[in-house]
Order: structure tokens, then sequence, then C-alpha cells
């Protein structure tokens, strides 16, 4: 088993009368990509400033390789930290960049070039000691600032939206680059971020946070098949979410009656709720088939709903739908674009179906409800 490198023992970090961070207890493991998403505000910055000890929690305990850090200050601990600004010197070299903290130490020079030659080596940077940051593009700028923060060969390295002023193309570039670096190091990366994507394509494991708490914690597959709350089902990737009631229980089976009268079941350990509970039943647009509603019965075993498609949209690699469904809930559906059968249209009654394992189902959010309703 590995160790656990970061522990946080019940932390809370309030601004005045805001609660920040909400009596938050969390075990990052040695070696690992842990990231922390959620959306602005949840208080995943927060948490990080306060493992590198930029602030100070309110109350709680942060452990770093088994020390009490709490009231250590950041150049006790050893941690380096990522900014999305970057932060290089403008009037530095590449090589002075990325040497600035070695100097500070007082680490020997031939010692120096050796661990900044090996640290360009390690972000494809070699050839671009003698350049500044202005000659450079942000990607190869902020391989500078990584390589700046490993060259001090940190036990736990945070990174603070890193990739934030990156263009598109870029950013999924180096969250590979991230990702082959982190394994190649093999030191504990702890990434923050709200782009769901970057989270899922780099984490060993990641939390999703709201109101300053984490609401699910798990690797990335088993968080984005298996939603906890309402609000990760919605937050992480797409979901189609119907309400519904849990009517029965029987041979590992649960079936819920939806608004509008369909029916649909999933194992019953996905709807860990008792019978007569108000439920959210989801499922993720990419698991749904669509097909002309012409009045023949789907496949046997197979959850199905009847609509009216409204709009389709072809984004080349797929189409994607958007469907009236059961209760006046809209639907979307993801299909891949393999050029086998011709395209619903709008205005078409059509027909979902899906395999009821995988379908999920989760207890309704009030306070979700009112901040959808605050930000419409």
């Amino acid at each position: 088993m590995p160790e656990v490198d970061i522990r946080l023992d019940r932390v809370t970090k309030a601004f005045g009368d805001t609660i920040a961070v909400d009596d938050l207890s969390l075990d990052i493991e040695e070696g690992e990509f842990f990231s922390m998403l959620g959306p602005s505000g949840c208080g995943k910055t927060t948490t990080l400033r306060m493992i590198g000890g930029f602030d100070d929690p309110t109350r709680g305990t942060i452990f770093l390789g088994g020390r009490d850090v709490t009231d250590l200050p950041p150049y006790r601990r050893d941690v380096n930290t990522v900014f999305q600004s970057y932060a290089l010197f403008p009037h530095f070299n590449v090589f002075e960049n990325v040497a600035f903290g070695l100097r500070r130490r007082k680490v020997d020079r031939s010692e120096i070039e050796r661990r900044v030659k090996e640290s360009l080596e390690l972000v494809d940077l070699v050839g671009f000691d003698r350049r500044k940051p202005g000659q450079m593009s942000g990607g190869q700028q902020q391989r500078v600032a990584l390589a700046r923060a490993l060259v001090n060969r940190p036990k736990v390295l945070l990174l603070d939206e890193p990739l934030g002023a990156l263009d598109l193309k870029l950013r999924k570039q180096m969250q590979l680059e991230l990702k082959r670096i982190q394994e190649e190091v093999g030191i504990t990366f702890i990434y923050v971020t709200h782009d769901q994507e970057e989270a899922m394509t780099m984490s060993n494991r990641l939390a999703v946070m709201r109101h300053g708490k984490a609401e699910q914690i798990g690797p990335p597959e088993d968080v984005y098949e298996n939603p906890q709350t309402e609000f990760v089902a919605s937050f992480l990737g797409a979901s189609n979410l119907l309400d519904g009631e849990l009517k029965e229980q029987r041979n590992g089976t649960s079936t819920v009656l939806l608004t509008g009268g369909d029916a649909v079941n999933l194992p019953s350990e996905r709807a860990p709720f008792g019978s007569g509970a108000s439920v959210k039943v989801g499922v993720r647009p990419e698991k749904i088939t669509i097909e002309p509603d012409n009045g023949r019965p789907v496949g046997s075993g197979l959850n199905s709903v009847s609509g009216l498609l409204r709009m389709s949209t072809y984004i080349g690699v797929s189409h994607q739908y958007k469907v009236e469904g059961p209760g006046g809930a809209t639907l979307t559906v993801w299909v891949q674009n393999l050029g086998a059968i011709p395209a619903p249209h709008p205005g078409e009654r059509v027909r979902l179906s899906w395999q009821p394992e995988h379908t999920f189902a989760v207890l309704p959010q009030e306070d979700l409800e009112l901040e959808e309703e605050e930000e419409s």
C-alpha cells in the first residue's frame, strides 16, 4: 500500500463570515496525481494554498509525510508551486529562471548546471536555456515554470490551474505532457482545475468539490460512472437526469417510475434508497441509442423512453441530439459518427434506449436547484 503523503484532518478556512473550506478531511497518497475539481468558489485553490503554507487554516491539521506542518511557513515545507501566471523573471534567461532557487540555496555551480540540464530535458526544452521568457510561447513558458519547480526536487508539487492561459490545442497537449512528467519523476502532484477533462485525463484520483467540501473522491472512471450526488453527476461530464420515484427492489434490480409514466430499471446497488424515495435517474449521453420511434419493441431488458427530436448538431466525430422526453425533460444523446445509419431529423419521434447497468440514481439536491434559478 502506498504511504499517505498529504493528510488534511478536519481542515476549515474562514474569511470573516465566509467559510471557504468546511471541515475537509483528505488523504493523498505518495506518488499520486491528485486533482481537486470544482466551480469557482468551491474551495479548491484555498485548500491548495493551505497545503503550500500560503494560507493558515482556521481549524484543523495538515500533515506532510506524516509530519505536522500546519504552522510551518512555505519555505519549511518540502513543496513547490506552479501557478497559472508562470511567475517567470522576464530579465532572466531560461537557465537563470530554472536555477534561481538553487542559487538562493547556494548549491554548488556544477550541481546547478547538471540539475538544470536534467530539468530542461524532462520538460523537452533542450536548447532553450539562453532564451528570455518574452521570446517563448505560452506553452514553453509553462514548461520553464514546471522545470523551475521540479529542479528543487520537492516531495510534493502543487499546480494551481497552470494550463488556464493556454489555448485549447496546447492545453490538451500539455495535459499529456504533465502526466508523462509526473510518472517519470514519481512525486506527488496536487492539481487544481475547473476543467473536467483535464482532471479526468491526468488524475489517478480526483475530488469533486462544492461549498468547501469534497462531494466525492475516487478514480476518474469510478466518479464518472457512479456519481453519488446530483451535483457530481451534473458537473463531471454531461448527464441526463430524470425525476422519478423508487418503486420496488427485487432480485438485485430496482425500478423507478419516471414523471410521465415510463419505468426504468437499474442495479439496486446504484439506487441505495428506500422504496418511495424521490430520486433523479441518470444516464450519460454516450450510453444512449437513438432510433426512429416506429412502434416496434426495443431489445429485451433495455430501458427505453420516447420523445421528440428538437435539435441535431453535427460536430465531425459525433452527432449530438436534444430530445424532449418524459415530463418535458430535455435529454442529450451523443452518437459516434460511424456513417452506418442515417441521422434522424428534428421534428421526428424517436426512441431512446440504454442498458440498465448504465443507469444510476441520486437524491435531488434542493440547494442545487436554487443555485440554478439564481444563475438564470
